[in-house]
């Protein structure tokens, strides 16, 4: 009991009063051309039977076809979620997208006309006749209407004070009702206006998606822009460096950091392109970087001062498109990480590249010496990124010391595709 009057101070209970009295409102409203409507049906004499059926007709029908339009779902949405303070799975509550969300929502619709309807007339009679019984211990004594039909005594004793009294309990009832119907909604509601276990299911479906396509754009601009920024500021680094020694190779260098700004600001046009989904003519996005662009990665990179050397072995332009592309990017993750973290100079260092390609599988290896304290200490993303797109195509990853120096190892399987034999 104690718990059922604290709720009065809460703001959710006044909320929840003002969402019922909304439904009041609306069951007013078709009433009032409920009357209308009987009145002129009356008019045009028809019989009784087929005027009270057509008057039940007309004013039971625009409700359940209101709540049958999509937009009510949306609607509803908002305002049970800002006034009941229900949280749906789906937020913010979209639109009815199929006929059984119409029909739990034209339901749904109708559970608040009658829920609003009982409130509201509760409410009509606490608040219009509970300022006369407030009144009546100070007017005359003898009989008064509180409205027409309606009579009570006034004593001029101590009688009187059931009045008052009698009022702050209606209105303590009034809103422990309004809270009790408000909290039965709120229970009801993501049963009914939320998704089904079908509609939860493709909800879940659609957020998987977005995150792993989130995920995946995550890595494009950490690869490409990354590595760009990488060589840039070696590049940079290195036209400083020889600015007045060497002035032939720092415009050498100038140009490679204009290349793989370029390149970079291309690759960022690309991605910017997938977040903004826009489909209008003349928006295509730029396609992603094959195998087939390996040469510009390397020759932007050999233009700092990098020695780089690339072997190739198998029929790299047999390899389908999704493997270049993540081996690609694979191959570009483990030249950043050699440049930023081997520790010597650029013109000092050497980096090697080997792709070989047979009916094994695809084996990627990237490796440089080490020595000295690198500028840039581990923590990043590189690996982990490069681990996740090995996993995504069930490839495997090893990374660490040999004999040749730091070495990143990727094998990845492959169906191949022969020029005669189609799949093999």
């Amino acid at each position: 009991m104690l718990n059922a009057f604290a709720s009065l101070g809460r703001a959710s209970t006044y909320l929840r009063w003002v969402y019922l009295l909304i439904g009041a409102a609306l069951v007013l409203a078709f009433l009032m051309v409920g009357g209308a409507l009987s009145s002129l049906a009356t008019e045009l004499q028809l019989p009784a039977a087929l005027r009270t059926a057509a008057v039940v007709l007309l004013m039971a029908g625009p409700p359940l076809v209101l709540g049958l339009l999509p937009a009510v779902r949306e609607v509803e949405g908002i305002a049970v979620s800002s006034l009941l303070g229900v949280v749906f799975e789906e937020r913010p509550l979209g639109p009815a997208r199929s006929w059984a969300q119409r029909r739990r929502t034209a339901f749904w619709f109708a559970l608040h006309l009658v829920a609003g309807g009982l409130v509201g007339v509760l409410s009509t009679v606490v608040f219009g006749a509970g300022p006369v019984l407030l009144a009546a211990p100070f007017r005359a004594t003898g009989r008064h209407e509180i409205v027409p039909g309606v009579e009570y005594d006034v004593t001029g004793s101590w009688k009187d004070a059931w009045m008052p009294l009698g009022v702050l309990a209606a209105l303590a009832a009034l809103f422990l009702i309004s809270a009790g119907v408000g909290a039965l909604l709120a229970h009801l509601a993501p049963r009914i206006l939320g998704p089904s276990p079908s509609e939860r299911l493709e909800l879940l479906e659609r957020r998987t998606a977005t995150l792993a396509e989130r995920n995946r754009l995550a890595r494009e601009l950490h690869d490409s822009v990354g590595h760009a920024l990488s060589l840039v500021t070696i590049q940079a680094a290195a036209a400083r460096r020889v600015l007045a020694s060497d002035p032939e190779f720092a415009e050498t260098a100038l140009g490679a950091i204009e290349t793989s700004a370029r390149a970079a600001l291309a690759d960022l046009d690309h991605v910017l392109g997938l977040l903004r989904d826009d489909r209008r003519p003349g928006s295509g996005t730029a396609p992603q970087a094959t195998l087939e662009e390996l040469d510009r990665l390397v020759e932007a990179s050999r233009a700092g001062g990098i020695t780089i050397t690339v072997e190739r072995s198998g029929e790299l332009e047999l390899l389908p498109a999704a493997v270049s592309r993540e081996a690609y990017r694979i191959l570009q993750e483990g030249l950043t990480n050699a440049i930023r973290h081997s520790g010597r100079a650029h013109d000092e260092l050497s980096v090697g590249l080997a792709i070989r390609l047979d009916h094994s599988g695809l084996r990627l290896t990237v490796t440089n010496p080490v020595s000295g304290a690198s500028e840039h200490p581990g923590g990043g993303r590189g690996l982990a990124g490069i681990r996740e797109r090995v996993a995504v195509l069930r490839g495997t990853v090893a990374v660490g010391r040999t004999d040749a120096g730091w070495q990143l190892a990727v094998t990845l399987p492959v169906a191949m595709t022969t020029k005669n034999e189609g799949v093999t």
